[in-house]
């Protein structure tokens, strides 16, 4: 008596001969995009910059590269190839080349930054605004950032953009030079940057051409410099408060 099993089944479909089943080869996935080089701006000596003694936080000899991730090549992964496309048809149909307007595309820990130039960063807002298969209605905000390193483009703005159509994020980076630190206000595209464009003209200096009311936003009308910039002085500012003074780093007292 014999019983018919599972392994006893004879597949007359893939019997591929008297030698056994022939294999079927497996597409091989496709090969992963190589990083590309990280961009090393600058070097960061101690924690707040403080040469010699007065650096009483046991960071003083911190020496560390300042590195940006480089430009990611396609494909991208994730949506992230859709989108690129999609962004590339939106400009073309306004009669803008993508390689002219991108800088590069940076898909850095799972999010994608653009790198855009800041002559064409009114017309990538509204691409990315309007376009259907985009759809970012909202931006986030605007902040900035200074690598007093990177000659030519110190200063940065970064604007984060939601998608609620999409529920997608991405990051959006424009750089100025310290010289000439002028972008166009994208308070015509997303009048919530009102505040934001303040908060970083307040702060770094950043000049929004275009916007309503460029007032400082929280430092008085008359106050020198932008405080979160890297070569603003920490410390030796009087405060008003019972003449309250802390001094900069490299005057404070040495415990060595």
């Amino acid at each position: 008596m014999t019983f018919d099993s599972p392994d006893n089944t004879e597949d007359n479909n893939n019997s591929g001969g008297p030698d056994g089943p022939e294999e079927t080869a497996a597409t091989p996935p496709p090969p992963e995009p190589e990083p590309a080089e990280d961009e090393v701006i600058g070097t960061r000596r101690g924690m707040f910059g403080a040469q010699g003694t007065g650096d009483t936080s046991g960071y003083g000899g911190l020496v560390e590269p300042v590195a940006l991730p480089g430009g990611t090549p396609p494909p991208y992964g994730s949506w992230f190839d859709a989108f690129v496309g999609s962004l590339r048809a939106a400009l073309t149909q306004r009669v803008i080349a993508f390689d002219t307007v991108i800088e590069k595309v940076v898909v850095f820990r799972d999010e994608l930054t653009l790198h855009v130039r800041r002559e064409h960063l009114l017309e990538v807002a509204s691409a990315l605004r309007d376009d259907n298969a985009l759809r970012f209605e909202l931006c986030l905000g605007v902040s900035g950032v200074h690598y007093p390193d990177e000659a030519g483009r110190e200063l940065h703005a970064v604007y984060h953009l939601l998608s609620i159509t999409h529920n997608r994020r991405v990051r959006v980076e424009v750089s100025v030079p310290d010289a000439d630190p002028h972008l166009p206000s994208l308070f015509s595209v997303y009048p919530t940057n009102d505040w934001h464009e303040r908060e970083t003209y307040d702060f770094f200096g950043i000049v929004f051409d275009g916007h309503p009311s460029l007032t400082r936003i929280l430092m008085p009308d008359d106050w020198r410099g932008h405080p979160q910039r890297k070569d603003y002085p920490l410390g030796g500012i009087p405060v008003e408060y019972k003449g309250a003074r802390i001094p900069p780093p490299d005057e404070r007292r040495s415990y060595s």
